[in-house]
């Protein structure tokens, strides 16, 4: 795996060169559109209507659509004169709590290792961040375009995740659905905060599986085989209206799979249904 990246990260006086890894690869699976007559590939071309004529790359340029079909055209002189410094540097502006950023701010995730003579000051780094337990904030240029980081200790490695800016984010409070009233008995909170419990667990992520990619997989591999590809259908859930019931239902449930998981020799916790059931009486 090669680097993506390579400089250093600017911790005060303090540089540490390190080199950046993606840290996450997509798995999904990808069809190419074919032409159903001869299952030939189809191709895709640059073309321009008002000319009638295929456009070759270099009489292309960047346009700015400002009203509709009236665009600003930009070439790389103009965009080179706003590039943010190409300086190959982490710059870390502040050091906030973890649990102070919300998720949804960031956006891709990255390795940060230490490369040969800054493994101390790496090192040093890491164990500063894990001592206090902060997460830096830090600014970085990536393929000529700056964005906003969090850099955080994951086990034994630092890793670098690319925020979104605040303007970036979407607030939910603009949507109209959440523009809602609604009372809540306190017994339906009591049961589903025992729903809760009942499903809580450790997080392991080794026992989540993408169901459809494999479900995919195993029909290509069929196809390949010229197989015949027969998917059960899947049984009708009943239906409950009660919330209440709902939630009863859903309580039982959760016992009988931690139940399940027990006997099969799984670690799990098993849960008192009949008490979580008497609790809310």
């Amino acid at each position: 795996m090669r680097p993506i990246w390579k400089g250093a990260i600017s911790f005060g006086l303090v540089f540490v060169p390190v080199k950046l890894y993606a840290a996450t690869e997509k798995k999904d699976i990808r069809f190419n559109y074919l032409h159903e007559k001869c299952n030939t590939p189809v191709r895709y071309q640059r073309f321009c209507p008002y000319c009638g004529v295929e456009v070759p790359m270099e009489e292309i340029v960047r346009g700015y659509e400002y009203e509709k079909g009236k665009y600003v055209v930009f070439k790389d002189d103009d965009l080179d004169q706003i590039a943010p410094p190409s300086e190959k540097k982490i710059e870390i502006l502040d050091f906030v709590d973890l649990v102070e950023i919300d998720p949804v701010y960031y956006e891709k995730a990255y390795y940060l290792v230490p490369v040969d003579g800054g493994v101390k000051a790496y090192e040093l780094l890491k164990r500063a961040m894990s001592d206090t337990g902060k997460v830096a904030v830090a600014r970085i240029v990536i393929r000529s375009r700056e964005t906003l980081a969090a850099l955080r200790v994951s086990r034994n490695s630092l890793v670098m995740n690319t925020m979104y800016y605040p303007d970036e984010i979407r607030q939910a409070g603009v949507l109209p659905e959440m523009n809602y009233e609604v009372n809540l008995h306190e017994k339906e909170v009591k049961m589903a905060v025992n729903l809760v419990s009942s499903l809580s667990a450790d997080f392991r992520p080794e026992k989540y599986t993408d169901t459809y990619r494999q479900g995919l997989m195993e029909i290509i591999q069929a196809k390949i085989a010229g197989e015949t590809v027969q998917v059960p259908a899947e049984p009708e859930a009943g239906k409950v209206v009660d919330l209440m019931e709902a939630l009863k239902a859903s309580i039982e449930l959760a016992g009988k799979e931690r139940n399940r998981q027990a006997h099969s020799g799984k670690e799990a916790k098993v849960v008192n249904n009949t008490n979580l059931l008497e609790s809310v009486k």
